[in-house]
């Protein structure tokens, strides 16, 4: 009862000086709503990053056949890359059979680097890398299909004489006609495939052109370049957050696979690609310390303006407080006043400012295209800011409004 007492006495307080009060909140509540949505912002793009990386192979790893050694020097890192034992298609099926984890998983294996093209009168260089690839490789890359279709679960299993042409090869030999590709017949090297789809660009580097390529059925790419090639598995998990958790796993599961007796080294390697990420997340980590900083800053002037406000009140209110006093309220009772006045005030702005930087920071969500976010952490420091605020800047005010002398309060002008 004592609460909602003073809780109806800070209110109607607020509401007799209304526009210095609602100045004052709005000077709070601005400093939380910079902070909650700088916060909220980053929130966002952390997420924009887990999301959209995966074109990037971020939210993937390989398991490969080669063994890769680190050996610390003084001033940088030497990397070594050693032949492994060639994983066979049946140990890569038998991984994707036996593997648990929520992931999707892709085998795939290189044919040839080296192949030529031919349509019609048209033809490539012969470097046209030729991968055999299983119904799940599309998704485990995130390659998307400019024209046709994917690989069915049927054309895969029968070995049917079918192909993806990537972006440039498709380009080479149909020209502008992209769309007139599908269900033509291609030679790739001397065997003779029907155009089911052709891969969005996709781009090339100084090391691989990935648009120079073409993709066939994995039991086609067998039968035409060998069984015994070393095949690759792809798995991708759907949040980067779960990917070492997933790479161990599949690691230690790889090792049953190949009946590897405890205590001796990977004959294979697994690769995670968290370069990227990781220097976009160190970034990200340096301007959510700057956002915290600068709200701390922005927090401090509104604890001076808020001391002030209660300080200018105290003074104004002094006849009020010795009559108070004259009439038997307590110096505790006078104190706590105060103080329920300048939390209340404070914790108005902080909870009008934690609405505004949620909603200000998934305005920037919609640039990324992320689902709306309700940044909980952020939110509960923000009111507990503001309560300590609250505390903070009316502690002093309400010490010298209990202290006042009751007479010398009831003469004051």
């Amino acid at each position: 009862m004592q609460l909602l007492f003073y809780l109806i006495l800070a209110f109607r307080a607020i509401r007799n000086n209304l526009l210095r009060s609602v100045l004052t909140i709005a000077i709070i509540g601005v400093g939380i709503m910079a902070l909650v949505g700088i916060l909220t912002s980053i929130q966002v793009m952390k997420e924009s990053v887990y999301s959209n990386f995966s074109s990037m192979g971020v939210n993937s790893f390989q398991i490969t056949s080669d063994v890769i050694k680190k050996k610390r020097r003084r001033g940088g890192m030497n990397v070594s890359v050693s032949e492994g034992k060639n994983i066979t298609y049946d140990e890569a099926r038998a991984f994707k059979d036996r593997y648990k984890y929520p992931a999707t998983v892709s085998v795939s294996m290189n044919g040839t680097s080296v192949a030529t093209l031919r349509y019609q009168s048209e033809k490539t260089n012969p470097n046209v890398r030729v991968t055999g690839v299983d119904e799940t490789h599309m998704a485990v890359t995130d390659t998307k299909i400019e024209e046709g279709r994917n690989f069915s679960a049927s054309e895969i299993q029968s070995g049917s004489f079918s192909c993806i042409l990537g972006y440039g090869a498709a380009k080479k030999l149909f020209k502008r006609n992209l769309s007139l590709a599908i269900n033509q017949i291609v030679s790739v090297g001397d065997v003779r495939c029907r155009v089911v789809g052709i891969m969005e660009s996709k781009g090339g580097s100084m090391v691989m052109d990935a648009d120079n390529s073409v993709l066939l059925p994995l039991n086609t790419a067998r039968a035409l370049y060998g069984g015994e090639n070393s095949y690759l598995i792809s798995v991708m998990v759907p949040n980067v957050k779960s990917k070492d958790l997933a790479a161990e796993e599949a690691e230690g599961l790889f090792r049953v696979i190949r009946r590897q007796q405890l205590g001796t080294e990977n004959n294979f390697t697994v690769t995670q690609n968290n370069d990227l990420v990781a220097i976009v997340l160190d970034s990200i980590k340096y301007i959510q310390w700057s956002a915290v900083i600068i709200g701390i800053i922005t927090l401090l002037g509104s604890v001076i303006g808020l001391m002030n406000i209660m300080l200018v009140s105290v003074a104004e209110r002094t006849r009020e407080i010795g009559v108070s006093k004259a009439l038997g309220a307590r110096s505790s009772a006078i104190k706590m006043q105060f103080l329920t006045e300048s939390v209340m005030i404070s914790l108005m702005g902080g909870a009008a400012g934690v609405i505004l930087g949620i909603l200000l920071g998934n305005i920037v969500g919609l640039f990324f295209k992320t689902g709306f976010i309700v940044p909980w952490l952020w939110m509960t420091m923000g009111i507990t800011l503001c309560a300590l605020v609250g505390v903070i800047s009316g502690i002093y005010p309400a010490i010298k409004a209990s202290k006042l002398d009751p007479i010398v309060a009831l003469r004051y002008e």
